[in-house]
C-alpha cells in the first residue's frame, strides 16, 4: 500500500512533501502510513500571501459577513464528516472520539458564527464597552474600539485533536478578520490536511484566508511582526522555547499558549458511596482516563477524595476500568483505542514511571493487558493505569509531571482546605472539577482555587443529565489557564476573537465617535426625520435621525388611575406624608412605568408600517422624579441598526425623557424589529 503524501497549502498552491519528509505511522498497526514535511516551503511567500491577499479580503467583510462565512464552512464540513471519520481511525481514535474532535470542531464553528451575528455589529469596528464622558459638557468623549490586526495568525496545534484543535482557533481568527496559517502536529496532520482541503475546495473562503503547513515551520516565526499572532497548543517545554525567542520578545508578538495541565477532580465531602454524586464522580474519572486514550489536555490527572473514601474510589473506579475494552477503534465493542504513536506510548510509560516513584499502581499493567482486534506489541496501545499516592503532601512528581495518556492518580485529603491546597499544587491548570451537592463546598473551592484554574466545573444530581463533562471545553467559555497551563485564554465567545484584534482608545467629539463606531453617541448631531421614523423602513432610517415630541402634563388623576389600573400602590405614589419622608422624593411622584407608557404614547406612530415589534428595553435609568403638574417630552433617535435575517433588522433607538425645565428624567434604549420594505 502506497504512503499518503500529506501536502502543505502555501501561497495558493498545494506542495508535496520532499525527500526529507517525516514518516507517519498508523497508531493501530504501527505500520508506515504517510509522509509529511517540506524544508523548501517559501515561508515568506506564505506570510506575504496572508498579509497582502487574505487580510485585506477578510477585513473588507463585516463581522456578520464573516459569521455567515463561518456558518457556511461549518455546514460544508458537516457534509463531509464521514470521510474525516474514516481517516481518523488511523490516529487510534474511536468513533466516540471522532464525535469530540470532528463534530465538536464543527459545532464550535457554528457557535462562533452565531455569536458573531448576535453579539457583534454588522460593521468593521467592534465597540468595547460604553462611551466615557471625559468633559463636563459632553463635547469630549472616549470609547474603546477593536479592529483586526493587519497580520497573520500562525496556529501551532497538538496531535490529539487534528480537527477541533484547528477549528477552535480558526473560527475566532476568521471572525476577527485575520488570515491563518495552520501547522498541525505531524503525527495526525493527514486528518487536518483533509479538513483544510474540504474547506478550500468549497470556495467559501477568500484567497489567502487559510494556509496549511504539514511538517515544520522553518524560520516562519522569526519573520513575524507586531501585527501577527502565534496560537500554540502543546508541551510547556516547547511553548517556553518558542515564546522566549528573542524575535518574539523584541517585537511583543502575541503568543497565546495552552500547554501542560495537571487537571484535578475533587470528590466533595458530602459525596459518599451510595449518593448520585459518588457514582457521577466515578463515571467522570473513568471517561477522562479512557476518552482519546487519555490524550486530552483537559483529562483528569489527579483524583482527590476524602481520606475515608479513597479505598471506595479505587475499588469503584478499578471495577469500571476493568470493563473497558481496548482495541482496534473500528472494531465493534471497542471503548478505548490506541495512543497516537509508539513514540507517544514510550513517553507515557516514562512519565508513568516517574509517578510510580511516589505512588503505587493499583490498576493496569502495561506488560499484561488484552487488546481486541489488534497487536498490542505493534500498535500504540496501553491499558488505563490508576495510581494511589498515600502521601500527596510530600510528593512532587504527581503534581508536576503529566503522563499524556490513560494515567491518573488517586490521593486523599483531610478536609476541604487540604483539598484546595493539593489541587493548587498543580501550579495552574485548564480545569478542576468538584462533584458536590453542597453549594457552600462549591463556593469555598471557587474562592480558594479559582485563581489557579482557567475553568471550575461543578456537577451534581441536579445538573448531571445536561452537563457537558469535566473535559469538554465549550466555545462559550474560556479555555486556558494560568501558570503551567500557559497563561492563555482561547474560546470564550467574543473574548476569543479579541486575541486577533487591537483594542484602541479613541477620544474626540460625539460626532467623531459616532462616525467611527457607526453608533450614535448622545451629543452628536441629530438629523431631522423627513417623516415619522416608524413609517420608514430599516434601510431608509439613518443613524442620528431624531424626532422631538410635544410635551405632556402629568396630573394627579393620571398617577391615581395608573395605580388603580396596575395595582402598583407603592406609598411614594399614593401617600403624600410617607413620600415626603423619603429622601429621594419631594412628595407623591409619578410611577416610572407610567412615564414610559406616556413616552410610548408620545412617539409611537399608530398606523401599520415597517415597525414589526418592540423587542425590549436596555439600560433603563430614572434620573429625576416627576410630580403632578410637571410635564414631560421625548427625544427619539436612531442609535444603531443590525440586520437580523432576509426580511427585517433590529433598530436600537436612544430615548430620553425630559421635564419642563429640560432636566433629564429618564433614559433608555428601545429595541424594535423593522422590515426592510414597506
Amino acid at each position: 500500500m502506497s504512503l499518503l503524501e500529506v501536502k502543505s497549502f502555501a501561497a495558493g498552491q498545494w506542495v508535496a512533501p520532499d525527500a526529507n519528509a517525516r514518516i507517519i505511522e498508523n497508531a493501530v498497526t504501527g505500520a508506515p502510513l504517510g509522509r509529511a514535511g517540506n524544508d523548501t516551503l517559501d515561508v515568506q511567500a506564505m506570510l506575504d500571501y496572508a498579509r497582502q491577499t487574505g487580510g485585506p479580503a477578510l477585513r473588507a467583510l463585516t463581522f456578520h459577513d464573516r459569521a455567515r462565512m463561518l456558518k457556511a464552512l461549518a455546514s460544508h464540513l458537516g457534509k463531509h464528516k464521514q470521510a474525516l471519520y474514516d481517516l481518523s481511525f488511523a490516529t487510534g481514535a474511536t468513533q466516540s472520539d471522532h464525535m469530540i474532535d470532528i463534530d465538536g470542531g464543527i459545532g464550535t464553528m457554528f457557535v462562533f458564527a452565531s455569536k458573531g451575528r448576535r453579539e457583534m455589529p454588522d460593521a468593521h469596528v467592534y465597540l468595547d464597552g460604553d462611551v466615557e464622558q471625559l468633559s463636563r459638557n459632553g463635547t469630549f468623549m472616549g470609547q474603546h474600539i477593536a479592529t483586526p490586526l493587519q497580520g497573520v495568525a500562525v496556529h501551532i496545534n497538538a496531535f490529539n485533536f487534528p480537527v477541533w484543535g484547528m477549528l477552535e482557533k480558526l473560527a475566532p481568527t476568521l471572525l476577527a478578520g485575520v488570515p491563518a496559517i495552520v501547522k498541525p502536529a505531524t503525527a495526525t496532520c493527514y486528518v487536518t490536511e483533509l479538513a483544510v482541503k474540504i474547506m478550500l475546495d468549497s470556495g467559501i473562503l477568500p484567497a489567502g484566508a487559510l494556509q496549511l503547513v504539514s511538517g515544520g515551520l522553518g524560520d516562519m516565526l522569526d519573520r513575524l511582526t507586531c501585527q501577527d499572532v502565534v496560537g500554540f497548543t502543546g508541551s510547556a517545554q516547547t511553548a517556553f522555547k518558542l515564546r522566549s525567542a528573542p524575535h518574539i520578545l523584541r517585537n511583543s508578538i502575541r503568543f497565546v499558549a495552552e500547554q501542560d495541565s495537571l487537571n484535578a477532580s475533587i470528590l466533595g465531602p458530602d459525596a459518599v458511596p451510595g449518593t448520585p454524586e459518588f457514582d457521577l464522580f466515578i463515571k467522570e474519572a473513568h471517561r477522562e482516563m479512557t476518552t482519546k486514550a487519555g490524550q486530552k489536555c483537559t483529562a483528569i490527572r489527579r483524583i482527590l477524595a476524602p481520606q475515608a473514601q479513597v479505598d471506595a474510589v479505587i475499588e469503584a473506579l478499578s471495577a469500571r476500568l476493568a470493563k473497558t475494552v481496548i482495541g482496534d477503534p473500528q472494531a465493534e465493542g471497542t471503548r478505548m483505542g490506541a495512543l497516537v504513536s509508539n513514540s507517544q506510548k514510550r513517553d507515557v510509560l516514562e512519565k508513568a514511571g516517574l509517578i510510580g516513584t511516589e505512588a503505587e499502581r493499583v490498576f493496569g499493567d502495561p506488560d499484561k493487558f488484552d487488546v481486541q482486534g489488534a497487536d498490542a506489541a505493534k500498535g500504540a496501545f496501553l491499558p488505563p493505569m490508576l495510581f494511589h499516592c498515600a502521601d500527596p503532601d510530600a510528593a512532587v512528581r504527581i503534581h508536576d509531571s503529566e503522563a499524556f495518556g490513560p494515567v491518573s492518580t488517586v490521593m486523599g485529603y483531610r478536609d476541604l482546605d487540604h483539598a484546595i491546597a493539593l489541587v493548587n499544587r498543580g501550579e495552574g491548570s485548564l480545569v478542576a472539577s468538584v462533584i458536590t451537592h453542597d453549594p457552600e463546598v462549591a463556593r469555598e473551592v471557587a474562592m480558594g482555587a479559582g485563581a489557579f484554574h482557567g475553568r471550575l466545573y461543578f456537577n451534581n444530581r441536579d445538573s448531571m443529565k445536561e452537563s457537558t463533562g469535566h473535559g469538554s471545553p465549550l466555545p462559550h467559555m474560556v479555555h486556558g489557564g494560568p501558570g503551567r497551563a500557559g497563561g492563555g485564554e482561547e474560546l470564550g465567545g467574543v473574548r476569543g476573537v479579541m486575541h486577533y484584534m487591537q483594542r484602541t482608545a479613541i477620544q474626540g467629539s460625539p460626532d467623531i465617535l459616532t462616525a467611527i463606531g457607526r453608533k450614535w453617541v448622545p451629543g452628536a448631531t441629530e438629523k431631522p426625520a423627513p417623516a415619522h421614523p416608524f413609517t420608514r423602513t430599516f434601510h431608509d432610517l439613518q443613524i442620528g435621525e431624531t424626532i422631538h415630541t410635544a410635551p405632556r402634563e402629568i396630573t394627579l388623576a393620571d398617577i391615581e388611575h395608573f395605580a388603580e389600573f396596575t395595582g402598583d400602590t407603592f406609598y411614594a405614589h399614593m401617600d403624600e406624608a410617607a413620600a415626603t419622608r423619603n429622601p429621594f422624593f419631594p412628595g407623591r411622584v409619578a410611577h416610572g412605568y407610567l412615564l414610559l407608557s406616556f413616552a410610548a404614547g408620545l412617539f409611537v406612530e399608530p398606523n401599520e408600517g415597517p415597525v414589526l415589534a418592540n423587542t425590549g428595553l436596555d439600560a433603563l435609568r430614572f434620573m429625576k422624579p416627576v410630580q403632578a403638574g410637571d410635564s414631560m417630552k421625548v427625544r427619539l433617535t436612531v442609535k444603531h441598526k443590525t440586520p437580523r435575517n432576509d426580511e427585517y433588522g433590529e433598530v436600537r433607538w436612544h430615548v430620553t425623557l425630559t421635564n419642563q425645565d429640560d432636566d433629564l428624567v429618564a433614559e433608555y434604549d428601545l429595541l424594535t424589529m423593522n422590515a426592510y420594505s414597506s
